[in-house]
């Protein structure tokens, strides 16, 4: 899906890469933007918050552990970014009404949102469906479905106050072609993929927000080596490698694509 017939369509002219892993950010990318990064602590999420902050972006840090979000926050300033927020909130837990107050705080402070990246998310046990015990199952669609949609849901009237807002899901090769034993994390990146497709074609005439999926691929993270224990970590590559695509789908020479799934990797 595209916006070639959407009233969005021309507004300005991308730069299109072949591969997303080519392509070259400029420095000024994300120059006066406000993007939230659940799961911005560590792995992929603090890599890409790290690299929006230094292409220009003010970052929303979003995670559980207050500790790890404030090195991140440490790190950002120490290399002059702008002075990013915090947002300590555990997917597991959080009630709609702490989304709005989220939602509240971002109003008070920003007025507005440009980015949204839904990184944050738990692996679960990797076994026959049936040996996946009810709690553990619930608990992986919280994180990585439920949570998804209750932000989402909070953050798109911030998101409609930007003139190019982009929201981007972060997916998985399981989340595209289910693979036995993934369990409960492939059914829930189905579910993003078809949230994802479900919000782009929604808004794809209304609004000049787009929405796509973005699959890390295998990348030297805690959550591959728990779900790839008997795979050498040292043959994939570090999250700081597959930034070029996340930086792409953020920034503005992605206007107009929307309701598409990505991969960060060849």
């Amino acid at each position: 899906m595209s916006r070639r017939n959407s009233p969005w369509s021309g507004l300005h002219e991308p730069c299109r890469p072949l591969n997303l892993a080519d392509y070259h950010a400029p420095a000024n990318l994300l120059e006066g933007r406000t993007i939230l990064v659940t799961g911005s602590s560590e792995g992929i999420g603090r890599a890409v918050a790290l690299s929006f902050a230094a292409h220009g972006a003010t970052v929303i840090l979003h995670g559980r552990n207050r500790e790890r979000l404030e090195s991140a926050y440490d790190e950002i300033v120490a290399a002059g970014g702008n002075e990013p927020a915090i947002v300590v909130n555990d997917l597991k837990t959080a009630t709609w009404e702490d989304y709005l107050a989220l939602q509240e705080s971002i109003t008070a402070e920003f007025g507005h949102l440009d980015g949204l990246l839904h990184n944050a998310g738990i692996l679960g046990r990797r076994s026959p469906v049936v040996d996946i015990p009810p709690k553990e199952w619930m608990e992986v669609m919280q994180v990585n479905v439920n949570a998804a949609f209750l932000l989402t849901k909070a953050l798109l009237p911030l998101l409609q106050q930007s003139e190019d807002a982009s929201i981007l899901f972060t997916s998985s090769g399981v989340g595209r072609k289910p693979r036995a034993f993934w369990g409960s994390y492939a059914v829930s990146k189905c579910a993003t993929e078809g949230l994802m497709q479900l919000l782009a074609d929604e808004l794809d005439t209304v609004s000049p927000i787009r929405v796509n999926s973005i699959n890390p691929g295998a990348t030297n993270t805690a959550m591959r080596r728990a779900a790839c224990p008997g795979e050498d970590p040292s043959t994939n590559p570090p999250p700081a490698a597959i930034l070029p695509a996340y930086l792409y789908l953020m920034g503005p020479d992605s206007r107009g694509i929307t309701g598409k799934a990505f991969d960060a990797q060849p």
